[in-house]
């Protein structure tokens, strides 16, 4: 059932604090932000995008280390600072022309509520708050910020039969 409903997924759309990240911040003693991610998640948002997977991020934190991290990544579809989260999914639905049905949304925390409500394949990370978990319809093992987005994109691509394919292409 759910792997029915990840192989549909074309749009993947994720949290950044408590997803990409452990949920801590790290100010230095000027003030700079840092955040810390997990490589193993940056190498699953590779693979998906070279799957077909648009992979965009809907957070309400803006943060030069995510920016620089999206460019890294090849994540064009980035909405920081975002206050209204389902708001933010409409629009992006608009601008990429995927319905929300084929939409995927990884959140942690309640303000991914909104969001996770709307989209077709809502996922909670390992510690996510217990709303998250009861609105989500797959919660990963991994915890945020320790290989949960890597998790979810291993899933999708078995699901779709792409991951055989990636493997052999890019690691024999």
């Amino acid at each position: 059932m759910i792997d029915t409903r990840l192989k549909q997924i074309a749009l993947m759309l994720l949290d950044v604090d408590g997803v990409l990240t452990s949920g801590q911040v790290i100010y230095s003693d000027t003030g700079q932000e840092t955040k810390v991610f997990d490589v193993r998640d940056g190498l699953g948002i590779r693979m998906l995008t070279e799957a077909g997977l648009i992979v965009g991020i809907v957070t309400g934190r803006r943060s030069m280390a995510l920016i620089h991290r999206c460019k890294n990544l090849g994540i064009n579809l980035l909405k920081d600072g975002i206050r209204d989260k389902a708001a933010a999914l409409e629009d992006i639905l608009k601008e990429t022309g995927v319905p929300a049905s084929a939409t995927a949304f990884v959140g942690d925390d309640l303000p991914d509520l909104p969001i996770m409500h709307r989209v077709g394949v809502p996922i909670a990370v390992g510690d996510a708050h217990d709303l998250v978990k009861q609105a989500a319809i797959m919660t990963t093992r991994a915890k945020g910020g320790c290989g949960a987005v890597r998790e979810i994109c291993e899933r999708i691509l078995r699901a779709r039969g792409d991951w055989e394919p990636i493997i052999k292409r890019q690691f024999t």
